[in-house]
């Protein structure tokens, strides 16, 4: 687990096709995903239809640009990461939106994978 990983996850949602991402994720169905909408998916299948429907086929166009904070830190086959991301998107009526998220994410090194068991994605309230 290291940066350049991170880097192609990133670019993988970037690609807005949900199966881009999904070599980065463990597939057990008890695993749970938390997100900005809705507020959590169990497993990736879920997951991943959820975003497909809730998110990408409402968007025309759209961006996840991380910052520059990420941390990783490993304990053997298990790491975690956290860091901000930027999100824009742009809906298909052509309203635009921007958010400033956060990302956490464990890993777990499985095979010669690392795949994520567990990812926490939210965005602060504003106050």
């Amino acid at each position: 687990m290291d940066e350049k990983t991170v880097a192609r996850y990133y670019a993988a949602w970037n690609s807005l096709d949900t199966d881009a991402p999904a070599p980065f994720y463990a597939k057990d169905a008890g695993l749970v995903f938390f997100d900005v909408l809705p507020m959590q998916y169990s497993g990736w299948a879920e997951y991943k239809a959820g975003v497909q429907k809730l998110f990408f086929d409402q968007i025309s166009a759209g961006s996840l640009i991380p910052n520059n904070d990420l941390k990783i830190t490993r304990r053997g086959a298990v790491a975690w990461m956290t860091l901000t991301f930027h999100l824009s998107f742009t809906e298909k009526s052509g309203a635009k939106v921007d958010l400033d998220c956060r990302h956490t994410a464990i890993w777990e090194k499985r095979g010669a994978d690392w795949l994520i068991v567990h990812e926490h994605i939210s965005t602060p309230v504003p106050i």
